[in-house]
């Protein structure tokens, strides 16, 4: 477990539909532009941290961010990204930032809740076929501090909401 006074706040950054799925074949199964604008304002000028297989999906390190990739392969380098070995690893090489967000995928998620200090979520509000999952967690451990409803002229509805960690024994 990481020392909390040498680490940043752990946020948890997602989009997930009603039935929780969050991707389909290592992609996004939506298209919504307001959720990457959403996205590039939370985590600009901070650490990024995914999973290979999320890097993979987007395919370049984000401009205005430090990319951090978790993977078991000791020998995966990309120009321009950090990776780190383990969740912790990747922690260390983010000292210095105040907060690093997790942004996928579906194994990194399960492996950060526990961790994590605030989650924000893009809720959309329609049911998608997928094979990724954001995991069950208990809600009972967060407080919810914002939400945010909004509408797509397509009709899509979608919220943003944070959640930061109750204190106490509580773990997701």
């Amino acid at each position: 477990m990481p020392d909390p006074a040498s680490t940043p706040r752990i946020n948890v950054i997602a989009a997930m539909a009603k039935n929780r799925v969050i991707g389909v074949r290592n992609t996004l199964p939506w298209r919504l532009a307001e959720d990457l604008r959403h996205f590039k304002a939370l985590t600009m000028g901070h650490h990024i941290i995914m999973g290979r297989k999320t890097y993979e999906s987007i395919g370049r390190p984000l401009p205005g961010r430090t990319t951090v990739i978790v993977t078991r392969d000791r020998h995966f380098r990309i120009e321009g990204c950090l990776s780190a070995g383990s969740i912790n690893a990747a922690l260390r090489v983010c000292k210095g930032d105040e907060e690093v967000f997790f942004v996928g995928g579906a194994q990194m998620y399960a492996q950060v809740l526990p961790l994590a200090h605030r989650l924000y979520l893009t809720e959309l509000q329609e049911e998608y076929e997928g094979d990724a999952w954001f995991p069950e967690f208990d809600r009972s451990a967060w407080k919810e501090t914002v939400r945010q409803v909004h509408v797509t002229s397509e009709g899509l509805g979608y919220h943003f909401v944070t959640y930061e960690r109750r204190p106490g024994p509580h773990h997701s």
